[in-house]
């Protein structure tokens, strides 16, 4: 039994229950509830909100109209009621309604997407439209029967939307990331491993919900995890965003210091599904491996950051001779932690469309206000809340499936493009490897084999 359980105030409470206390509590009360400070208990701050902000009767008509026009869920007129009952009478309840309440509120919207209206705004084009005298294929039927892929008839084995890419797609992924994060390096970038398994609040702190019917999270285990959870549950991170936040959570920077920014490659996992056609196959999976970057800098530093990761991004997409659209994305698709976000979409041939690719946002101080994560100036008893820009640098499926539409020959070969042939021993052409008939009957005895058991 958990240490919790013996706290003579919880004696009694079942293990559910206690997970149904408000969000925060178990852990923010941990030294009151006598528990062992051994490691296992995670100390998430308290998340330092700007309540008299939201409280300004000059400001409430923009709450309102940004958390309408953010598809939120918060309710400023009930932040202002709670704030105001507080005032009357202290009450640790009220105090913590108003913090779960205050939780919900999105960023702010930067003024230029906020005039968007519903729409995104192409505000770059780059390259140019491949040319084919030929009709290309789509990328599934382009490796379909090779023994480079395989995504078919793998639910017993590994869960829907799984896949395998093999041989000289394998090689195709990793040299996407070993020349990704090598251009990063050299900008400045400071590498980091980050783990995939995350305490549920460090991602909730991030801006993404952990539970509900809109969460794309998977959530493992909460009995069997417990003691490893630090009396919460533990969730596979959606990206390598959420680990580099919570690295910094409790930092305090030097202003001189500022901006960070650093790298990670990490596997991503989430529980999306999409019901469309254009959507099936490589394009939406369950798991992928992704590039990301993650920067934290000074409260007037972070506009220039995004478009510095922006700017990252479309030289590293341009680099493989793709043609790109880059959107200013409308206050709907902002998510509640940014601020302002940016799209990189990639055409994809065979569709007569773009895809996207690639994202870059910046979420000023939200994320810092609910991880603790400051900076101070020449005073250093005066600190403000660092901003945090997060921008995918390289998530393979999408960009693997780009590559090889745009760059297919008639025969079936792919031509490499020439910035990732030093990383796979100057090979200029990924040929159709047809010889699948080993692949193809080891797969499909593993399947047979899982199914039986089943």
């Amino acid at each position: 039994m958990c240490s919790m359980m013996k706290s003579p105030l919880l004696r009694g409470v079942s293990y559910s229950l206690i997970l149904k206390l408000p969000r925060r509590y178990i852990l923010t009360k941990a030294e009151f509830l006598h528990q062992e400070h051994d490691g296992k208990v995670l100390k998430i701050p308290e998340p330092h909100l700007d309540i008299s902000n939201f409280c300004d009767p000059s400001k409430t008509e923009y709450f309102s109209s940004n958390i309408k026009s953010r598809k939120g869920v918060g309710n400023i007129h009930r932040i202002i009621e709670l704030n105001n009952e507080l005032k009357v009478k202290t009450n640790e309840i009220l105090r913590r309604e108003l913090i779960e309440e205050a939780l919900k509120i999105p960023n702010d919207t930067h003024p230029v997407p906020y005039s968007y209206g519903t729409n995104a705004k192409v505000i770059r084009i780059i390259g140019s439209l491949p040319k084919f005298n030929y009709d290309p294929k789509p990328f599934d039927k382009l490796v379909e029967g090779t023994n480079q892929y395989r995504m078919k008839e793998l639910t017993p084995l590994a869960g829907h939307k799984s896949y395998y890419l093999c041989r000289e797609l394998a090689d195709l992924e990793h040299a996407l990331i070993r020349y990704v994060v090598q251009r990063l390096v050299n900008n400045g970038f400071s590498l980091i491993s980050v783990p995939d398994i995350l305490h549920h609040q460090i991602i909730e702190c991030c801006g993404i919900p952990t539970s509900g019917e809109r969460s794309i999270v998977y959530r493992l285990d909460g009995d069997k995890h417990l003691a490893s959870a630090a009396e919460g549950e533990l969730c596979l991170s959606g990206t390598a965003e959420m680990a580099l936040a919570g690295f910094l959570m409790n930092r305090t920077f030097t202003e001189r210091d500022l901006p960070k920014r650093y790298v990670a490659v990490s596997r991503c996992y989430r529980a999306e599904t999409a019901p469309i056609a254009s959507e099936k196959g490589l394009y939406r999976v369950h798991q992928f491996t992704k590039v990301e970057m993650f920067g934290a800098s000074t409260n007037y530093q972070s506009e220039d950051l995004l478009e510095e990761f922006r700017s990252i991004q479309e030289e590293i997409f341009g680099s493989f001779n793709l043609h790109l659209q880059v959107l200013d994305m409308p206050p709907h698709e902002l998510g509640a932690p940014a601020y302002r976000k940016y799209d990189i979409e990639a055409w994809l041939p065979t569709r007569q469309d773009f895809g996207e690719v690639s994202s870059c946002s910046n979420c000023t101080d939200y994320q810092s206000r609910r991880l603790n994560i400051q900076y101070t100036s020449q005073d250093p008893l005066l600190k403000d809340f660092a901003h945090t820009v997060n921008g995918t640098a390289c998530a393979i499926p999408r960009l693997i499936m780009a590559i090889c539409e745009t760059h297919q020959q008639e025969d079936g070969s792919i031509r490499v493009p020439p910035v990732l042939r030093p990383f796979l021993s100057q090979r200029e052409v990924i040929k159709p490897g047809r010889n699948v008939t080993r692949f193809t009957k080891r797969a499909k005895a593993l399947t047979d084999h899982i199914s039986v058991d089943h």
